[in-house]
């Protein structure tokens, strides 16, 4: 959670810059009005903690797989941001551009909502996702697979059983009779 705040925060930070300060006018080729459009902090929130969160299940869910494999963090945490890499960032380089036509408008409050989302995308998927999750558990180590007491009810999820090995016939083999 504190991790999908830190890009959302920043976002904020460049769209006060740029629009409500009045920094990016000739750059966006707009109109400063000294404020920022009333729906969009709340509408990027949403958005942001909805992308910001994707990312993170699919890359703790790929580091947790390589713990119950292996037993330890540091190489759990390598090998789940090795194989999750490519995918995180070929889904944030298109939301980015996605979000970066948006600023191509006329219309100052879509500019301010393509440049804000694009930017917490770009920081999320850079700095947050592959600098930070990585460094905080590697500092965190075990415990980051912690669960509480009082959460222990909760079913224990395992990946399913490999099936037969290639090659092998299975136990049973089907026939096709003729009546």
């Amino acid at each position: 959670m504190i991790l999908n705040l830190l890009s959302v925060g920043a976002a904020y930070g460049v769209i006060v810059a740029l629009f409500q300060w009045g920094w990016g006018q000739s750059l966006l080729r707009f109109i400063s009005v000294h404020s920022v459009a009333s729906w969009l902090p709340l509408f990027m929130f949403v958005v942001l903690f909805g992308l910001s969160m994707d990312y993170h299940v699919f890359i703790l869910s790929r580091s947790r797989e390589s713990y119950d494999r292996i037993g330890q963090t540091d190489q759990a945490v390598v090998h789940g941001i090795k194989t999750t890499a490519g995918v995180v960032t070929a889904a944030a380089v298109v939301m980015v551009f996605v979000f970066l036509t948006f600023a191509t408008l006329s219309m100052v409050q879509l500019k301010e909502m393509g440049v804000g989302l694009a930017v917490a995308v770009l920081l999320d998927a850079t700095i947050v996702r592959a600098l930070l999750l990585p460094a905080t558990m590697k500092l965190l180590g075990d415990r980051n697979w912690y669960l509480p007491r009082w959460l222990q009810w909760l079913p224990e999820v395992s990946p399913p059983s490999p099936g037969p090995p290639a090659g092998r016939p299975p136990k049973q083999p089907m026939t096709v009779g003729t009546s």
